[in-house]
């Protein structure tokens, strides 16, 4: 690839990036969108993962071997089955809590992040989102079992080992760009991978605001390997349990190592 066209293509990433991180149009808002939620109840719990074992038990012969997340499909086997000291947790807005997108409803998906582009450049984002070579998009939620934490993962993979790393880095300096604040580091995987934290809650202006509860604080992790990107948005109630997220991005990590492999 000749520099001038390395450039152009850099530079067309950058728009489904900077489009897709604005107007968190995959997956319904919940992994590419920026660290805060858009719309969404930032104060309590929702009862949908309140208690997440109440969807499936091992009493269920039905449910039994989906209590760790489905595994039937290539992209399935590539999202961590749900580790000890979790649940599968609510539904992801407009998918379930264990769902897959084929490749291309995954590329339509980051088309529509488009809308803002008209006429030919429109047409020409379109073109570029097709070399993108996407395969396929899979996502699963997780709920800590003691309703602390809910983890939502998505997966998106792509054909080409380059354009992936290219996105990460794009997004990786549109987080920086936006002055995030940094989440901890992932040291097995520092090279391929960045935490960032979600605003500051607010704190209670009176004493009435004291007996409510606290918002809910968030973090966005992304990740990835060969051609596989890898976003995990986690929220939860303060004292928020970074160090738990930390530890999904790295034992996802370290399952596409290893598909298939229960850890």
């Amino acid at each position: 690839m000749s520099e001038k066209s390395g450039s152009r293509k850099r530079r067309i990433l950058k728009n489904v990036l900077s489009s897709v991180l604005v107007l968190g149009a995959v997956g319904g808002g919940v992994a590419y969108t920026a660290v805060t939620v858009d719309g969404a109840d930032r104060t309590a719990p929702t009862s949908a993962w309140a208690d997440p074992s109440a969807t499936a038990t091992a009493e269920d012969p039905a449910a039994a071997g989906l209590l760790r997340g489905r595994a039937s499909t290539p992209m399935s086997k590539l999202l961590l089955p749900v580790p000890e000291g979790y649940a599968l947790g609510a539904d992801i807005e407009g998918y379930g809590n264990d769902d897959e997108v084929p490749a291309k409803q995954a590329a339509a998906l980051l088309k529509q992040s488009g809308k803002g582009f008209y006429g030919k450049k429109r047409r020409a984002y379109e073109k570029e989102v097709d070399r993108l070579g996407i395969q396929g998009m899979a996502m699963r939620a997780y709920a800590k079992e003691d309703s602390t934490l809910q983890a939502e993962v998505l997966i998106l993979r792509m054909k080409d080992k380059k354009t992936v790393r290219e996105f990460f880095e794009l997004r990786k300096e549109m987080s920086e760009f936006l002055e995030l604040r940094k989440g901890p580091k992932i040291k097995e995987y520092a090279k391929n991978s960045a935490c960032y934290l979600g605003p500051e809650p607010a704190k209670p202006e009176n004493d009435d605001d004291d007996v409510r509860t606290p918002e809910l604080q968030d973090m966005t992790c992304s990740a990835y390997d060969g051609e596989v990107m890898v976003t995990v948005r986690a929220f939860g109630a303060p004292p928020f349990d970074q160090k738990a997220v930390a530890g999904l991005v790295e034992k996802q990590l370290r399952h596409i190592e290893s598909p298939g492999e229960y850890v």
